[in-house]
């Protein structure tokens, strides 16, 4: 005969567990939310949404001053550069735009993310801002975009910053390099648990975030995994995309680099060096690929100082 109590109890704890998974999950969205709108607070950033080409592209906008357009990486967002935008946005207009294809703005696997068409995108968002001369950096793969754009476009461009950038073949291979060489890409996310082993790859000293907090970000990126290749095999298709147009940026450069770089060899800022005239090195020390997330007062601070000095 059955046990209806065994059977009622059964049933009981699967209706808890779920119950405690949304739970946990509705807490952690709320944390977040909670935790990325003080941190915007900080640097008096608004959230703000445009449409370019049937496309949405959500920015975050603080400030006021001469523009100051921040471009993220891959993989990252708009509040990559949330923790520095306080020491800045009282003397710049700040804009940090979600790329198409990552943070919230729209995400079509039918669209090509390579950097030429990324900066096509750019120039339409800005143009629809009514933005025509400005400051423009960018980290990694948006250091890429940003001086493929400052090639594009040099007479909107006041001055350039990039940061641990892409776009040029480093004469020493990177940890990345090697990486995908032997068929792994260290940028993708596998499963939750592999997310620490993506930030010890990043940084040199993690930024703290809360277990909570990190497992939704894991959740999300394993989430965006295939999309993410997409992207990052769009990127790839495009072979050198900035190296050989470098002379054409007239605009003072400011290179900034974290010396223990696992993504891109520091050898890279030779190559910019080399073809920039105007430009200025600074090397930070013990840092990895994301300084501006890493060590953001720093950060602000060598750009603050070389802005005053141009």
């Amino acid at each position: 005969m059955r046990n209806y109590n065994d059977v009622n109890m059964k049933y009981s704890k699967l209706i808890f567990s779920f119950i405690l998974f949304i739970l946990i999950n509705n807490c952690a969205s709320v944390i977040l939310k909670t935790a990325i709108t003080l941190e915007r607070s900080k640097g008096s950033l608004e959230i703000k949404k445009i449409q370019i080409e049937n496309t949405n592209i959500v920015y975050s906008e603080g400030g006021k001053g001469e523009v100051l357009i921040l471009v993220h990486g891959f993989g990252g967002d708009k509040d990559n550069w949330t923790r520095m935008t306080p020491y800045l946005n009282s003397k710049y207009r700040i804009i940090s735009p979600d790329l198409p294809g990552f943070g919230d703005s729209d995400r079509d696997t039918s669209l090509n993310y390579s950097v030429s068409e990324q900066v096509k995108r750019l120039h339409l968002f800005l143009e629809k801002l009514g933005i025509k001369k400005f400051h423009i950096a960018g980290n990694s793969m948006g250091g890429a975009i940003s001086a493929a754009y400052s090639s594009k476009y040099p007479d909107e461009i006041i001055s350039l910053i990039l940061i641990d950038s892409a776009g040029v073949v480093s004469p020493v291979k990177s940890e990345l390099t090697i990486n995908l060489e032997n068929g792994f890409n260290p940028l993708l996310v596998n499963d939750v648990k592999d997310y620490d082993r993506l930030l010890n790859f990043i940084f040199v000293k993690k930024p703290y975030i809360p277990d909570i907090i990190k497992e939704y970000f894991a959740e999300k990126a394993v989430k965006n995994r295939s999309f993410n290749d997409k992207v990052f095999q769009d990127l790839r298709s495009e072979k050198n995309p900035v190296e050989e147009s470098l002379s054409k940026i007239k605009s003072p450069t400011l290179i900034i680099w974290g010396d223990s770089d696992k993504v891109i060899h520091i050898s890279s800022v030779d190559i910019f060096k080399k073809n920039l005239i105007n430009s200025k090195v600074v090397i930070m020390k013990d840092c990895g690929h994301s300084p501006q997330i890493e060590r953001p007062e720093e950060v602000a601070t060598h750009i603050k100082t070389f802005l005053s000095q141009r």
